[in-house]
C-alpha cells in the first residue's frame, strides 16, 4: 500500500516532547526511526527494549523510563508510521514485516534486549519476534496485550476505520479532526477503561491530530493477523509475564488468561481499578513488576 512517508515534525513538537534530550534519529530499515535511550553509568546494565501500542508512542513510557534507566539501559521507539518514526513508502504493515523491521533497527543499534516490555500491539510484536527468532530476551512482560482483535468501542471503531483507509486515503485526515476537540479524545481515553492525567491527554491529542499517525495506525492494524499468533503463541519458549488492568475496555482480561494457560512459562497478574493503559495510570507499580520479573530471571540484584 502506497501511503504517506512523512512523520510529525520533530522541530515543532520536540521542546514539549517527554525526554527529549535523549532522543535521536536513527535510519534503518530504509527510513528513520525515533528513538529514545536513557541509560545508568555503568557499562554492565542489562538491555530493555520497550515496544508501545498502537496509536501510542515513546511518551507512554515517560513516567516509567527514568527510574527503570537507574537499573538498565532503557531503549524505548516509536513504531513504525507512529509519532515521529518514518513510514516506509511502500508498505503491507503485518505483524511479520513489523516484526522484521523492528529486528532490522536492533541491528543497526547493536543491542540484544535481554528484557522486552510490551503494550497492547507492543506486546503482540514482541511475542511475534520471539516467536520468530528475532529475540531470545531471558523473559517477555506484557502489559494489557493485544493478542486478539480489540473489544468493545475499539473492536467496532479501529477495524471499520481500517478497512475504509483502503478504500478511501483520505480517511486519516477525516479522522485527524478528532484531534482538534479534546472532549472527544477524553472520551477516546475513558473508552479503553483508564484515566490518565491532563497532560497524557495532550500527548494523544498531537498523536491524533496528525493525519500520518492516524494513518499509520489504521494501516497497521488493517493488515494484523492475530488469530495466526493466537495458534502460534502456544509454542513460545521465553517467559512471559502477563499484567492486565481489570477495567480494560479494549482488550479483555480474559484474553491474557487464555494465553497464559496456553504458554509453557507464563505468569498473570491482574491489577484491579485500572485500564488499558494501566502502565501510564500506575506508572511506580509497572516499573516493581518489571525489576521483579528482572530479579527472577537474574538480570538484576537485589
Amino acid at each position: 500500500m502506497l501511503m504517506p512517508t512523512t512523520s510529525l515534525s520533530w522541530p515543532s513538537h520536540a521542546r514539549a516532547w517527554p525526554h527529549h534530550i535523549h532522543s535521536r534519529f536513527v535510519e534503518a530499515a530504509g527510513f528513520r526511526w525515533h528513538v529514545q535511550e536513557m541509560a545508568p553509568d555503568t557499562k554492565d546494565a542489562p538491555c530493555l527494549l520497550l515496544l508501545h501500542g498502537s496509536g501510542a508512542s515513546t511518551h507512554s513510557w515517560r513516567d516509567m523510563m527514568p527510574g527503570l534507566a537507574e537499573r538498565f539501559r532503557v531503549i524505548a521507539i516509536d513504531l513504525p508510521g507512529h509519532a515521529f518514526t518514518e513510514q516506509p513508502p511502500v508498505y503491507r504493515p503485518t505483524l511479520q514485516r513489523v516484526s522484521a523491521l523492528i529486528a532490522e533497527l536492533l541491528l543497526v543499534l547493536g543491542i540484544t534486549p535481554d528484557l522486552v516490555v510490551g503494550h497492547s500491539a507492543g506486546a503482540a510484536i514482541a511475542v511475534k519476534m520471539a516467536l520468530d527468532h528475532r529475540l531470545r530476551p531471558k523473559a517477555i512482560i506484557s502489559f494489557n496485550g493485544a493478542f486478539q482483535p480489540f473489544d468493545g468501542v475499539a473492536g467496532t471503531l479501529f477495524p471499520a476505520l481500517a478497512k475504509l483507509l483502503v478504500v478511501n486515503p483520505f480517511t486519516p485526515r477525516l479522522f485527524s479532526f478528532t484531534g482538534r476537540n479534546r472532549r472527544r479524545i477524553v472520551r477516546l481515553i475513558e473508552g479503553t477503561g483508564s484515566t490518565i492525567s491532563d497532560e497524557g491527554l495532550t500527548y494523544y491529542q498531537t498523536l491524533v491530530s496528525s493525519p500520518v499517525h492516524v494513518a499509520g495506525v489504521l494501516s497497521m492494524m488493517a493488515h494484523w493477523d492475530l488469530e495466526q499468533l493466537m495458534r502460534d503463541i502456544r509454542t513460545l519458549d521465553v517467559p512471559l509475564h502477563l499484567i492486565v488492568g481489570e477495567n480494560d475496555r479494549a482488550v479483555p482480561a480474559d484474553v491474557s488468561a487464555e494465553v497464559a494457560d496456553g504458554v509453557a512459562v507464563a505468569t498473570l497478574e491482574r491489577w484491579a481499578g485500572l485500564g488499558h493503559l494501566a502502565h501510564e495510570e500506575a506508572p511506580d507499580k509497572a516499573n516493581e513488576a518489571i525489576l521483579a520479573v528482572a530479579r527472577t530471571a537474574g538480570l538484576i540484584g537485589q
